[in-house]
This record gives C-alpha cells, structure tokens and sequence, in this order.
C-alpha cells in the first residue's frame, strides 16, 4: 500500500504510538509518507529517518482583546479562527495528498482539536486513529464546560452580572461549535480506530459514530527486565498534570504507616510548574518522600521501573495508557484504579491489581501488600511481563491496522469511489 500519514500530536503516548505504527507498516514492506503543521512534535520519536516529511505551514495566533466589547466575544473569535486555520492547513495537505497517487490515508489526531478536518478534503479512503474526543468537551473534570455560571439573584443583575452573562453565553457557543466541528470530521472518515473498548464507548458517546478497537502496542526492546534489586519505592509514569491524579497517589502513600512508608518517584515528560509546586507542599505536609523527575532518558527510565517495587497508576480516565505495560515489561506489577482503558490491560492479581475506585485508603493497602511481600511482588511482575508480551507486542498490533487499512481500500473500491 501507499499511505498517506497526517498528524498534530505533541510529545507523549500519541506521538509514540504513531511512531510505531509507521516504523511497522514500513517494515511490512509499504510506503509511507507523512504531513503534519511546524508545531507538531518532531524531536519525540522523530518519523524523518523512517519515511518522507512533509511540514505544511499553519499561520495562527491568538488575538488580543481590544476593549470591552471585543473582551466579551474573544474566546469565539479565537475559536473560530483557529478552526477556520487548521481547515486551510487541511485543505493545503489534502491537495498534495490527492495528487500522488496514495491508496489510503492513516490520519491521527490534532492538539488542539482532537478529531481533524484533513478526511472532509482528503478524496482517498480514509482511517482515523482517534485516542479520544476532546476531554474539554465531554468531562465534568474538573468542571463540565457546558454548565452554566451561577444565576445572578435580585439586585446583583447589575452591569457586571450581565457582562459576565453574556461572556459565558459567548464561550459556550464557541465550545459548541468546536463540538459541531469535531462531529462533522469524525463523520467524513471511513473508518475510526480506537485504542480500548473503553474509548470506543467514548465516541459512541460524544459522536454518536461506531469505532473499532485497534490495540496498540509496547516497545519489549526498550522495556525490559533488568534483574535489579527492587528498593522500597513506588513509582508513577506520566505527565506532571492535573489529568494523572498525582495527589491521590501521594495520598495513598500517606495512607501506609510511617515506619512502612514507602517513597514516591514520579517520572513525567513535563510537568506543570504550578501543580508540581502543589504536589510538593502536599507530600511535605503528609510527610511523604516525594521526588519528581522530568525528561529522563528511556535508559534511566527503565532502571527506575525495575527498581521500583511497584506501579501506581491514578490517571483519570485515560483511554490505553502505555505506562502500565511499559512497567510490566520491566516486571513491576501496576496497583491501578479501575476506570478507563486500564480495565483492560490489568488484570487483577495476574500482573497487578485493580482498585474499585480513588479511596486512597485502597489504594495504598494494595500498594503496601506489594511493597510487603516481595516474592509476591517479584510472581506478580513475572506473569506481568509474560503476559505483555504475548498480548501487547507490536508486531500483532501492526498487522491489525494493517488489516484495516487494506479493509477500508477495498471497501472504498466495491462503491466506486476510486
């Protein structure tokens, strides 16, 4: 096949997975070439040795308000101008795209809008892989977008009560028209591809469109087991970011007495400078030994999973995660709460086990059996590590995509649409 790629991912489990996916479908023997706008990622898993780049220029910036007025509809103004931005960026790929002879384009999601425009231009059978809708839109965390700001009462529908009115009016319409916009560009591909049943459920939900589950994979090369002696440390994996629920880690930790009191390392990409500042005043003030490391290498990262005792995992909602597997291959089993796509990747006392939900009184009595009994623990991470292998290597993964893909040209070519 000849597969066209679009992208807007930055750094993360996203770029990482589409890393993969085309260093796999490259070594199946076809040929890919790629698009994406300058303030994509490329320095993360860089795609540039593996296939030919094409970066589309995207001239976008966010207006200042000028006076009250302009205040007030600013946040539509941005929105709308934003989306009308990446539209033209879409439609200039797409015309390259089109006049190469590409059998199928493989798009992934967009920064800033999750679901992108590039199959409503694209005339080529077209497959979306889609982590999730956009969380802004669809979750109530930590405040759903589409509530409505307290009611003014009496005497308080004074000027300012009614500016802020109609500000809020102004912001939500803006937040339905990126849903609109998100829904339509769903719509104009053949095929979505998710990562977990989980975020199949999710664009149910938010598009009202059937998605199919197209498991990812993780890097058994890169992650693996050291036989390292294993410290009295917990360890997290994931950005320093609201999203990973990092206080109710230290709060389970907390929760094990102090004489027992494991640390707890947490290892990010990047962090939140503000949040990583509450989480600091939180862990002194608990009297937990909490350290933060941001930017290790894969090396230093791999040590640190196979030195830790055990995994706590504490993201909310998160569709896949790869960190969990990524510990298992490094044979440290994952305490996780049992929501999102981790449902589906632990499974309770077999590589891990699965919190019913944010008590971090649970939580960290299941760490503490772990840390407490490390034959158990050292069991746990061999059938963890086991069990990653044979269900979540890459190779499988590949081949399902490329099932896909090669599915959506055929159906293409029995409508006629080629």
């Amino acid at each position: 096949m000849r597969i066209a790629v679009w992208h807007n991912l930055p750094s993360g489990g996203g770029k990482r997975a589409l890393f993969h996916q085309v260093k796999g479908l490259v070594e199946r023997g076809h040929e890919v070439e790629c698009w994406y706008p300058p303030v994509a990622d490329r320095a993360f898993l860089p795609l540039g040795p593996l296939v030919a780049e094409h970066v589309v220029s995207l001239s976008w910036q966010e207006r200042e308000a000028r006076g009250r007025a302009d205040t007030v509809i600013q946040s539509y103004r941005n929105v709308v101008g934003k989306l009308r931005t990446m539209e033209e960026h879409c439609r200039t790929c797409a015309e390259e795209i089109n006049s190469k002879g590409f059998d199928v384009l493989f798009a992934h999601s967009c920064q800033f809008f999750r679901m992108s425009a590039i199959g409503r231009f694209v005339s080529l059978p077209k497959v979306m892989y889609q982590h999730e809708p956009d969380r802004d839109l669809y979750e109530a965390s930590p405040r759903l977008p589409w509530l409505a700001l307290p009611s003014p009462r009496g005497s308080s529908w004074a000027p300012r009560a009614i500016g802020r009115f109609v500000k809020d009016l102004v912001r939500v319409q803006a937040l339905r028209i990126r849903a609109r916009e998100e829904r339509e560009s769903a719509a104009a591909f053949g095929q979505i591809l998710v990562n977990s049943f989980y975020s199949r459920e999710s664009v149910l939900r938010a598009y009202g469109l059937e998605a199919r589950v197209c498991y990812l994979g993780v890097e058994s090369g890169i992650f693996r087991a050291l036989g390292l002696p294993r410290d009295r440390v917990v360890v997290g994996l994931g950005a320093i970011h609201q999203s990973k629920g990092i206080e109710t880690a230290i709060q389970a930790v907390a929760s094990i007495p102090e004489p027992q009191r494991p640390a707890l390392v947490w290892i990010g990409n990047f962090a939140v400078a503000a949040y990583l500042r509450d989480l600091n005043q939180q862990a002194d003030s608990l009297r937990v030994k909490f350290v933060s490391r941001v930017g290790i290498s894969d090396d230093d990262l791999v040590e640190s999973l196979n030195r830790a005792a055990v995994m706590v995992y504490t993201s909310r909602l998160e569709p896949f995660g790869f960190a969990p597997l990524e510990a298992n291959l490094c044979e440290t089993p994952v305490v996780a709460i049992a929501e999102g796509g981790v449902r589906e990747s632990i499974a309770d006392g077999v590589n891990g086990i699965l919190v019913p939900d944010r008590n971090p009184v649970l939580i960290g009595k299941a760490l503490a059996k772990i840390v407490d009994n490390p034959a158990w623990g050292r069991r746990l991470g061999e059938q963890a590590r086991a069990q990653a292998i044979e269900k979540w290597g890459w190779p499988r993964s590949i081949e399902r995509l490329e099932g896909y893909l090669m599915e959506e040209i055929e159906k293409s070519g029995s409508r006629g649409d080629r």
